[in-house]
């Protein structure tokens, strides 16, 4: 704890080299939680889940520790505190609502376009400058981000630069650059000039340019001009722009003479002139209302995939929509319009689709909560290459819950909860509409039981396996879900929010599950078990083993059901820093088989070189139908790294079935 101590106030000192205090300023205060105790130093202690509003700043934690007068807060337990377009989370902090310095351990901070986590944080908001030490800096909105840079410090300045000191960068868990000092602009470049050269055997010989200019701060965009040889010209601008009341944007249009343009799913050839048009904008309009719309345009279905392969393997059908959303406390608002935009995909479209969501809250002062969902909406489902089966109806749902979490023993969770859902269909219209006008009314019930335990070695340590300090997170979890028979049966609905195969295990409770139209009989208990063991490597906490085991056990099976779902196991196993395992399998309980396993060692001892090997396998006939072939890949991944500017990969890919 001194040498935290210690750290905290260096960190501070540097924040000190940028920046100044922020003045003081008088607002008002708004806290809500359901137990405080008042102190003697005019500190108040809330120990309840507690909501702090001052400001534009925002602290929701478990527990939190508030002087009113200095604006200093102390937060543990799932903290985050939002203030303005910045957000951070984290188990424990330190906040001043008045200065605005923020200092925690273990936190996460982020606004696109990047996220940061560190073992240390610290920073202040007037004007704004935030170091972290043993920190990860990435653009990938995700848990687990793809790519990261790992950094004995980063500084960062919004708007400004971004400043990492021995910094490495990761591709997955694989060390691929290192940089003894790396420095970004978060300013706009000045117009210039990108060419990137190549062979490809589907391209031939080409060469990508791309002129990008900057107009203002409004506007900016760029040109390309491509040559590939063995399939022609291609040409296209883009344009972005930045409009303060109303939000960005970004419009790509691009097109191709192509030599060689294959054919469709279909067989039939593909037209030579090529082209696609993409559209996304996102804005605040006011206050708690935003507006996000998506235009993709294809010529074909092929285009993207054949051009833009990191965009296709992203999201293979990409959908148009525009959606407008409003949101409260308690409530949010959405309306969604999403129309069928290629005719190649199929779609549901949504013209539209309204929706009023009820979040979890406690219904006055009694321990009881409540949550729902209510939508109404014209749907139209659309078949690829085909007008002689979609159908078109009017759909309103809603759905209201109502739940009584208990804390026994003061480790063990209950939570009861009962719901119900009324559904009204029109009579379905077009050519494959077959569904008269009908109702559905379902009653749900089911309790969950979890718990969370933990017990800490701190004296535990070995430098073979790089342990500092072993914490064991265990937790098991019970999740019962009751759902009698529908009152009219799937078949004399139609289709709309369906469910889709897949080799994970889908939500089965409310709202969470959200496949409207598929809605059946439930009688289901869900088992869970996490364990967790976590050690200090290089000044952050690492998991050097995550595990966790889940299955169904269907009490009463429906139609489309087995008695057990697969038995499902996810491990991660970090013995040493440089050495990682990582295994998903699935067990058919029922017939005793295999269903998937699917596993891979990365070996990267240091910068200079990584081995990746791996093995997936996925059985003939399972969960997508009797007749749809799995698979059995082996695979592995060689990285060199000569100096720091250069280095080379060799990749292997051999699929078994196929040969």
């Amino acid at each position: 704890m001194f040498q935290l101590r210690i750290i905290l106030v260096v960190i501070l000192g540097v924040c000190a080299m940028h920046i100044s205090r922020a003045a003081e300023y008088s607002e008002p205060w708004t806290i809500e939680s359901s137990g405080s105790v008042l102190l003697q130093n005019a500190a108040i202690v809330y120990t309840n889940d507690v909501r702090i509003t001052y400001g534009i700043s925002t602290l929701v934690a478990r527990r939190a520790r508030l002087n009113q007068e200095t604006g200093e807060c102390i937060a543990e337990g799932d903290v985050r505190v939002t203030s303005g377009t910045r957000s951070w989370t984290g188990e424990r902090l330190r906040y001043n609502f008045k200065t605005r310095q923020i200092v925690g351990e273990d936190f996460k901070v982020g606004q696109p376009p990047y996220f940061a986590s560190g073992s240390v944080f610290a920073g202040e908001q007037s004007p704004e400058v935030y170091v972290l030490l043993d920190g990860i800096l990435t653009a990938d909105d995700n848990s687990d981000p793809n790519y990261r840079i790992r950094a004995k410090t980063i500084t960062l300045v919004p708007g400004d630069y971004i400043e990492c000191t021995d910094a490495v960068a990761y591709l997955g868990d694989v060390p691929v650059f290192w940089w003894p000092k790396l420095r970004r602009s978060l300013k706009r470049h000045p117009n210039h000039w990108l060419v990137t050269p190549g062979y490809r055997s589907k391209y031939g010989a080409y060469l990508l340019t791309t002129y990008e200019y900057y107009w203002n701060e409004r506007l900016s965009g760029g040109i390309h001009l491509d040559e590939r040889t063995a399939r022609g010209p291609g040409i296209g601008p883009d344009f972005r722009y930045h409009l303060p009341r109303f939000g960005d944007g970004e419009i790509k249009y691009y097109y191709t003479h192509d030599e060689k343009p294959g054919e469709d799913a279909l067989g039939r050839p593909l037209d030579n002139n090529r082209q696609r048009v993409w559209y996304e904008h996102q804005g605040t309009l006011a206050s708690n209302l935003t507006l996000k719309a998506a235009i993709r345009y294809q010529s074909d279905s092929r285009i993207v995939r054949d051009f833009y392969l990191t965009e296709y393997h992203d999201n293979v059908e990409p959908a148009s929509y525009v959606e407008l959303a409003r949101s409260w406390d308690n409530w949010t608002l959405d309306v969604v319009v999403q129309p069928r935009v290629n005719e190649f995909q199929e779609t549901v479209e949504r013209l539209p689709d309204l929706k009023l969501t009820g979040l979890r809250q406690q219904i006055g002062s009694t321990p009881f909560f409540y949550e729902s969902e209510s939508s109404i909406g014209f749907f139209e489902r659309e078949f690829a290459y085909d007008l002689t089966n979609r159908f078109a109806a009017t759909r309103a749902d809603t759905f209201h819950q109502v739940l009584l979490p208990w804390t026994f023993f003061n480790w063990l969770n209950v939570t009861p909860r009962a719901g119900g859902r009324f559904s009204y269909y029109g009579e379905a219209h077009g050519p494959g509409g077959t569904t008269a006008e009908n109702t559905r009314s379902v009653f749900n019930t089911g309790v969950e039981v979890s718990t969370k335990l933990s017990r800490t070695w701190r004296e535990t340590k070995s430098k073979f396996f790089e342990i500092d300090g072993v914490r064991h997170i265990f937790q098991p979890s019970i999740n019962y879900a009751y759902v009698p028979r529908p009152s009219t049966p799937l078949e004399q609905l139609p289709q709309f929010d369906y469910e889709l195969p897949t080799t994970r295990l889908l939500p089965f409770t409310y709202p969470d599950y959200n496949r409207i139209d598929s809605i059946d009989s439930q009688n289901v208990i869900r088992f869970g078990l996490r364990n967790k063991l976590q050690t200090k490597r290089r000044g952050e906490i690492e998991n050097f083993v995550n595990w966790a085991a889940y299955m169904d056990w269907r009490l009463q099976p429906n139609p489309r059901q087995r008695t057990f779902s697969d038995a499902y196991s996810d491990l991660d196993l970090k013995p040493f820093r440089w050495l990682t395992f990582n295994s998903q399998l699935a067990f058919d309980v029922n017939e005793t088989r295999w269903d998937v396993f699917d596993h891979s060692v990365v070996l990267a001892p240091n910068d200079s070189w990584s081995l990746r090997l791996g093995q997936r396998y996925l059985r003939d006939g399972a969960f997508f139908g009797a007749n749809v072939p799995g698979n059995a890949i082996v695979y592995d991944s060689l990285f060199l790294r000569f100096n720091p500017n250069w280095g080379a990969r060799l990749s292997h890919y051999y699929n078994a079935d196929a040969g």
